[in-house]
C-alpha cells in the first residue's frame, strides 16, 4: 500500500516557526514588512524634528553657523566612519547568517556591537566637552553676544537630535546582544535568519539618520551676508 501524503499541518514543525504562520517564508516576509512599517514611523518622527530645525535654520542662519563652529568636526567625522564600518559588519553578519556560518556571524555581530559602543563613547566625550564649555541648554548655558538665545536654540536641536539618535543606538546595542546570544547558540541558518536581517534593517536606518545629522549639525557654512 502506498503511503498517504502528509498534510502540511502534520509536517515537522520548525522550532522558531510561530503558530500563526504557514511556513518560515511567510513569517520572514511578515517580520520584514513589520520592520519597514516601524521604520516609516521613525522617518516621520525624525522628519518632524528636522522640519522644525530647517525652519529655524532659515530664520537664523548666522546663529546656526555660530553653533556649528563649536562642534567637534574631527570627532563627528570619526564617528561617521565608525558607523559606516558598523553598517558593513552588520551587512556581513546577515550574509553569514544566511549561509549558516555560525562563527563568522558571531564575529561580525561582535564587531558591530563594538563599533556602536565606540560611537556612543565618542558622542559621550563630545557631550562632556559641550557641558564643560557651557553649551548645554538651560541654566548651564553660557554664551556671550547678542545671538546667545538663538545659539542656545541651535544647541537644543543638537542635543535633541543627537540624543534621540544615541537612544536608538543604545536600543540597537541591546538588541544586538540578544541576536548575538542566539547566533552563538547556532539558531540561525539558511532556513531561518530573519531576526538578523530585521536587526540589520534597524541598524542601517540608525546609521542613515546620522549621515543626515552630521552635515546638518557640524558642517554649516557661514552665510555670505
Amino acid at each position: 500500500m502506498s503511503e498517504l501524503p502528509v498534510a502540511p499541518h502534520e509536517q515537522e514543525h520548525h522550532p522558531f516557526l510561530q503558530h500563526h504562520f504557514e511556513d518560515l517564508g511567510q513569517q520572514h516576509e511578515a517580520s520584514t514588512l513589520g520592520m519597514w512599517f516601524f521604520l516609516a514611523t521613525e522617518i516621520l518622527f525624525f522628519g518632524g524634528i528636522l522640519l522644525a530645525y530647517t525652519v529655524y535654520r532659515v530664520l537664523y542662519p548666522h546663529a546656526w553657523a555660530l553653533g556649528a563652529e563649536h562642534q567637534n568636526v574631527t570627532m563627528g567625522t570619526i564617528n561617521t566612519i565608525v558607523l559606516l564600518g558598523s553598517s558593513l559588519t552588520m551587512a556581513l553578519s546577515v550574509k553569514f547568517a544566511q549561509s549558516g556560518r555560525r562563527m563568522p556571524t558571531v564575529w561580525m555581530l561582535l564587531a558591530t556591537l563594538f563599533l556602536g559602543t565606540l560611537f556612543l563613547g565618542i558622542k559621550g566625550f563630545e557631550y562632556a566637552e559641550h557641558i564643560h564649555e557651557g553649551f548645554f541648554p538651560g541654566a548651564m548655558f553660557h554664551y556671550a553676544g547678542p545671538e546667545a538665545p538663538k545659539v542656545q536654540l541651535f544647541m537644543i536641536f543638537y542635543f535633541a537630535l543627537t540624543g534621540l539618535h544615541a537612544l536608538h543606538m543604545v536600543i540597537g546595542a541591546g538588541l544586538l546582544l540578544w541576536i548575538l546570544w542566539r547566533a552563538w547558540r547556532g539558531q540561525f541558518g539558511p532556513e531561518y535568519y530573519g531576526p538578523v536581517e530585521v536587526m540589520g534593517l534597524y541598524w542601517h536606518f540608525v546609521d542613515l539618520v546620522w549621515i543626515f545629522l552630521f552635515p546638518l549639525l557640524y558642517l554649516i557654512p557661514k552665510p555670505l551676508a
